[in-house]
């Protein structure tokens, strides 16, 4: 049996990984970044035009939510980039597998997550 550490490290294996650098050269309107922390986390603050959906309910909220499903793009839902984060970059590679398994192509976990974008902030 995997423990947690092994777990996720396999998943990573599996997704496209980030740094909070790249994200910040590619944030672009048309991307879509979510976090997937809880509410109460996200009351500490968000990385600026992030979406939040917990990381229980993504799956069942994510095509229903305005900011995602934009009926003003021409780019198709699966095909949009989409940047996934968490505190520390566990839930967002479990998200971003998740996601991947329902179709979505441009899915990528932010390594690090909201600590490391903190921690790096210009």
């Amino acid at each position: 049996m995997l423990n947690l550490n092994q777990y996720i490290a396999n998943t990573e294996q599996h997704i496209k990984i980030i740094t909070t650098d790249e994200l910040r050269t590619q944030q672009r309107d048309d991307n879509i970044i979510i976090d997937v922390r809880e509410p109460s986390e996200m009351d500490a603050g968000m990385i600026e035009g992030a979406i939040g959906i917990p990381r229980g309910v993504l799956e069942m909220q994510v095509l229903q939510h305005p900011c995602v499903n934009d009926k003003q793009t021409s780019t198709p839902l699966h095909q949009r980039t989409i940047y996934l984060y968490c505190r520390s970059g566990a839930r967002s590679a479990l998200a971003a597998f998740s996601l991947q398994s329902m179709g979505f192509e441009n899915v990528f976990s932010v390594s690090g997550g909201y600590q490391a974008w903190c921690a790096h902030s210009h």
